[in-house]
């Protein structure tokens, strides 16, 4: 909301008068704008989701099982060597995820700097 509210909606208007489509539109002007915000409500929504167990037993079905809901009951049995490599794969993700966002983040930030 935050992204939006500064936003000049006028950039819209003037690619739809200038016959820009709808789809075109979004995912060339809206969608850069947004997703430095989508980017990070991803990885929040991500690194919370590990910790809600109780919100991840009630959404999951009977015959499925969510990945904290897995760790959690694989570590009651016992820390094994799959959740250490597990643990590690998790941690490798997202430090990779946000290493990327920034480094995306960075390039477009030099690009549009006047040096």
């Amino acid at each position: 909301q935050a992204r939006l509210r500064d936003f000049d909606m006028a950039i819209e208007e003037a690619a739809a008068d200038l016959g820009a489509r709808q789809p075109f539109i979004f995912l060339s002007i809206t969608l850069p704008v947004i997703a430095p915000a989508v980017v990070a409500a991803w990885l929040l929504a991500f690194t919370l989701s590990f910790d809600d167990l109780v919100i991840a037993s009630f959404v999951s079905g009977p015959g499925s099982s969510t990945l904290p809901i897995l760790v959690f009951s694989k570590v009651r049995l016992g820390v094994t060597p799959e959740i250490n490599a597990l643990a590690t794969v998790m941690i490798l993700v997202v430090a990779i995820a946000v290493i990327g966002a920034s480094w995306v983040l960075r390039r477009r930030l030099a690009a549009r700097s006047p040096d």
